[in-house]
């Protein structure tokens, strides 16, 4: 190994390693908010991405470009487009999700043991969630929502 690779290896790391203690310090906040919070939050979410649309749209048409000189095909292509159609499509997603009832808290099941214990099992935050994805700008914004909406953190790489 190089010295220039060593040094890129050591950034990756210490930018995932901060990119991870970010997400943890936001998923005890998260994970404590209530659900107006989060409402206010995704519908904010909703509004700061319309409103950013066209430096959205400006850098999605830069990413096209790379992609056609790459020779990236057309459903692929297809799939990475953004037009003001498709945003405001994750908008209404992420208002919908905002709509949905709070899980946190949720008793999902309940039973009692033999011995009088009365056993609960409750929704809760799992803390940081970390999603994958390929192409698909969309998932940003409806993955960045559930996480939310769940009282999760989400470490997303597209």
């Amino acid at each position: 190994m190089n010295t220039q690779s060593a040094v890129a290896k050591d950034d990756i790391e210490a930018t995932m390693a901060a990119i991870g203690r970010a997400a943890r310090k936001a998923a005890s906040v998260l994970a404590t908010a209530t659900a107006e919070r989060k409402h206010a939050a995704l519908i904010a979410m909703a509004e700061s991405l319309w409103e950013g649309r066209t430096a959205i749209l400006n850098a999605n048409a830069i990413d096209m470009a790379t992609a056609r000189e790459n020779g990236i095909s057309g459903a692929f292509l297809d799939r990475l487009e953004l037009n003001e159609e498709r945003i405001r499509g994750m908008c209404d997603g992420i208002r919908a999700i905002a709509d949905l009832p709070d899980p946190v808290g949720t008793i999902i099941a309940e039973w009692d043991r033999p011995n009088g214990l009365h056993i609960e099992r409750v929704r809760t935050p799992l803390g940081v969630i970390g999603v994958i994805f390929e192409s698909r700008p969309n998932v940003t914004a409806d993955a960045g929502a559930l996480c939310m909406k769940a009282g999760n953190a989400v470490i997303l790489r597209g």
